[in-house]
């Protein structure tokens, strides 16, 4: 029932399943070792994606018998909002490869879908040097002149390539601006990262959180500005925020 329900779309039966049955093993996996998230992922069901995302058993990187992950899967079939929804999300493996050695982003390339590449670039840590040559090779093979374009651009200067795709995507003052309300809301006390970050509830682990999926430029000013706070932020907690922080850097 919970596998059909996802398979077909239906939102409100996924919420219902979920809340009726809190014990249900949403990592299931079915005939071909594909779980619920994977068919979310393949057939561009955003909202049962985001559902699924916040279960807190759901294991986001298991794989079927190919050895593709729901995220693989998502950036296959050009499911851009999935990829979205995935890329944010800091357990996801973007760069995980499926049992024959194909990537996430070599079958984005290989299918041209150029938008999905666009999020991986806005949204990845990697470098240029991450870059898999195999994937513009795939690019060149298919014709796919756009995302040759912006892969080579990528390879040649990631960090003026990320800069110009977040420009194109309207994400540049959407950062900034959420930047700004955590720098106003710890520096005036409306969020004061006080309690300890193991606790998955706390303004701490919120806090971070969301610092973590910003630029790193952004990333920099943030600590600057947290660090010279007149609010006080107690040392261990903090330091073992600040420590998370830099390791998803």
């Amino acid at each position: 029932m919970f596998f059909r329900a996802a398979f077909n779309g239906e939102v409100e039966k996924v919420k219902k399943i979920l809340r009726e049955n809190p014990s249900l093993k949403v990592n299931s996996p079915g005939y071909f070792s594909d779980t619920v998230l994977y068919h979310a992922c393949e057939n561009g069901y955003d909202s049962i994606v985001s559902i699924l995302l916040a279960h807190p058993d759901i294991d986001v990187n298991q794989k079927d018998q190919d050895g593709k992950t729901p995220f693989m899967t998502a950036c296959f079939n050009g499911n851009t909002s999935c990829v979205r929804l995935l890329l944010q999300d800091h357990r996801v493996m973007v760069n995980e490869p499926s049992n024959n050695g194909n990537t996430p982003l070599k079958w984005a390339a290989y299918h041209g879908h150029h938008d999905v590449i666009k999020w991986w670039i806005v949204w990845t840590r990697d470098g240029s040097g991450n870059l898999e040559t195999d994937a513009i090779r795939k690019a060149k093979n298919r014709c796919m002149t756009e995302v040759v374009d912006l892969l080579e651009r990528f390879k040649e200067s990631p960090e003026r390539t990320r800069y110009q795709v977040r420009v194109e995507l309207g994400l540049v003052d959407e950062m900034a601006a959420k930047m700004f309300s955590l720098v106003v809301f710890v520096s005036d006390g409306f969020l004061q990262v006080t309690q300890v970050i193991q606790c998955t509830t706390s303004p701490a682990v919120r806090f971070f959180a969301i610092a973590c999926q910003l630029p790193l430029e952004l990333q920099m000013v943030l600590c600057y500005r947290v660090a010279g706070s007149c609010k006080e932020i107690p040392g261990r907690e903090c330091e073992m925020a600040f420590k998370e922080l830099a390791r998803r850097m």
